[in-house]
């Protein structure tokens, strides 16, 4: 039994070291600054609200009684004969909590895995830039049948046992994400992988609840590439949650969708953006590496979003089915 078990454990790591090791090799060195500052004690790679002793100074203020007299400036001291203490950006851990939307239309194209594959080798990439700069990750995903939540941890093979969750999920039914960001104390960052196409709304009013209370939060919205313009002759639309509704869409319906679907994205995209969150649309277009540096940039002096392509899906055989987004 023994035996078996650690043949089953070895074959579960190879098959993982195929599938993602390629994207973990795209994204190592990959810096990931938290935009807000954490409050957490635990020294780690982001700045820190609060300012504290260090080696390099920040600034200096007057010394007031009940001061560690070992954080004096004693060179300051001894040119002006005043009593200065030295202050400096302390640094601190971001705990990061991924929401994984596991619902039905994450399972789209039929017949394929596009947005699921994206959405778990975004979320896979993500953890591993995380945890290289010693930050708590942590796991929740939304499932019809029963969702999960893994608290963030900061445990050397956390991103191996987040490999081992995604790979054993299968999106399916109708699955609600807002239950998954109640506040919590212990995590600095939030990052919502999902195609918005379930409860968006009740998502954005429970996201913005954690924006007020200090947290970072991303939205990175997973779209097929094929969902993106429809208009092809022969195409099928297929229902994500019912399999058996399935009609021909006509060009003319076709084009309708593609610019309903457009302007759907972009008021997505305004919405998530007031509530203070950042938002990257990613598809099954490019490589996964590339959405996750994207999503790990810094904003320009502008404030914008890294940017988003929008290219043409690619040419579908008549007759194929595709997934029509509930706009």
């Amino acid at each position: 039994m023994t035996a078996r078990r650690g043949e089953s454990a070895t074959n579960e790591a190879t098959r993982a070291a195929h599938e993602y090791g390629a994207l973990l090799d795209a994204v190592r060195g990959i810096r990931w600054r938290a935009d807000r500052r954490p409050p957490h004690a635990v020294t780690g790679a982001h700045e820190a609200r609060r300012t504290a002793p260090s080696m390099e100074v920040m600034a200096h203020r007057p010394y007031r009684q009940g001061d560690d007299p070992r954080r004096l400036d004693w060179k300051l001291l001894a040119r002006t004969e005043r009593a200065y203490i030295r202050l400096a950006p302390s640094s601190s851990i971001a705990p990061t909590l991924l929401v994984v939307d596991a619902s039905a239309s994450m399972a789209a194209p039929p017949g394929g895995a596009g947005k699921w594959r994206v959405a778990r080798h975004v979320t896979i990439g993500v953890a591993a830039i995380a945890r290289a700069a010693g930050d708590p990750v942590g796991l929740a995903i939304a499932h019809a049948d029963a969702s999960l939540r893994l608290a963030p941890r900061g445990r050397g093979d956390v991103v191996r046992e987040l490999m081992r969750v995604l790979d054993a999920t299968a999106p399916a039914g109708d699955a609600a994400c807002a239950p998954l960001l109640a506040p919590q104390r212990a995590v600095a960052r939030v990052v919502i992988v999902s195609d918005l196409l379930g409860d968006a709304d009740a998502m954005r009013a429970a996201a913005a609840t954690l924006v007020a209370h200090g947290t970072e939060l991303h939205v990175a919205h997973v779209v097929a590439a094929g969902e993106r313009a429809l208009a092809m002759a022969g195409a099928i639309a297929v229902d994500p949650e019912d399999d058996g509704l399935r009609r021909p869409l006509a060009r003319t319906a076709a084009l309708a969708h593609d610019a309903t679907f457009a302007a759907w994205r972009a008021e997505e995209r305004a919405a998530w953006q007031r509530i203070g969150a950042r938002y990257l649309e990613v598809d099954d277009a490019l490589p996964a590496a590339t959405w996750v540096r994207r999503l790990a940039a810094a904003r320009d002096a502008t404030g914008r979003e890294p940017a988003s392509p929008d290219g043409a899906a690619p040419a579908r055989a008549a007759g194929t089915p595709v997934t029509v987004g509930r706009a």
